[in-house]
């Protein structure tokens, strides 16, 4: 029967689809990479998502992130998101956490009902809770690399940690998981240097912070703020995508 995922279907066949609709993905951080996973996701039928972020819109998200518009600024992203998807796909199943997943927050989610769980949040600490959590539970996991400060989005690679290379932040992940005898992580990462922001505290977040009222963490409480494009993270979340629906519809995962 024709359905809004035939197109899908045609290159997939009937049980790979069922297998997307019977799948639930958690999706840890849906901002700029995060959002465009859980476009993608949806689009392609998987049938229940976890969404996990407990940040707000700003207005300088609308430069990347699929959820951000004029109309969203200052409502919870996950929301916004939960609204989209079933827009887009009534039947899905979409619980939300406005949580910021940290080591101290891990023991509110049971890993074992994820089919396949994604890493797009920003700090080491609660990227490494995400994997160690993952692996304990016997659940594939991918995890995003820095998609901040850089242009060319041609160049991300989908690898293991430990085969990455010029990436800062997959050195800090190669070294934190070495420590810990974690052996195998499957990335996307980006082997472009980080251009250096501009110095410019006539609109640095820093100096003239718009964060909506109520967000719990706002700009001036990062120790970093980087530049971002419109195309660069966005590539980055629908290589994620890609490899969980092609690992979700193998037989053997």
């Amino acid at each position: 029967m024709l359905n809004q995922f035939s197109r899908t279907q045609l290159l997939y066949g009937v049980e790979a689809m069922e297998k997307l609709a019977a799948s639930r993905v958690a999706v840890f951080g849906i901002g700029g990479v995060g959002g465009y996973v859980v476009e993608a996701l949806v689009r392609s039928g998987v049938g229940a998502l976890d969404l996990i972020d407990d940040d707000k819109v700003c207005l300088t998200n609308l430069n990347r992130q699929i959820y951000a518009t004029r109309k969203t600024v200052g409502k919870y992203k996950v929301d916004v998101a939960k609204e989209r998807i079933l827009d887009i796909n009534p039947d899905c199943e979409v619980r939300t956490y406005k949580t910021f997943f940290l080591p101290e927050t891990q023991d509110q989610f049971d890993f074992t009902q994820y089919d396949y769980v994604v890493d797009a949040i920003d700090t080491v600490t609660g990227k490494i809770a995400i994997v160690e959590q993952a692996r304990a539970a016997g659940v594939p996991v991918i995890s995003s690399m820095g998609a901040g400060n850089k242009t060319d989005a041609s160049k991300f690679e989908v690898a293991d940690i430990y085969a990455t290379s010029v990436c800062p932040l997959a050195k800090v992940m190669r070294r934190e998981l070495k420590k810990r005898g974690i052996d195998h992580l499957k990335v996307v990462y980006s082997k472009e240097p980080p251009t250096r922001p501009l110095e410019d505290m006539s609109i640095s977040c820093r100096q003239h912070c718009i964060c909506p009222p109520g967000t719990a963490r706002t700009c001036t409480q990062r120790r970093d703020i980087p530049g971002s494009t419109a195309f660069v993270p966005s590539v980055a979340g629908l290589i994620i995508a890609g490899e969980i629906i092609n690992d979700l519809t193998k037989s053997n995962v």
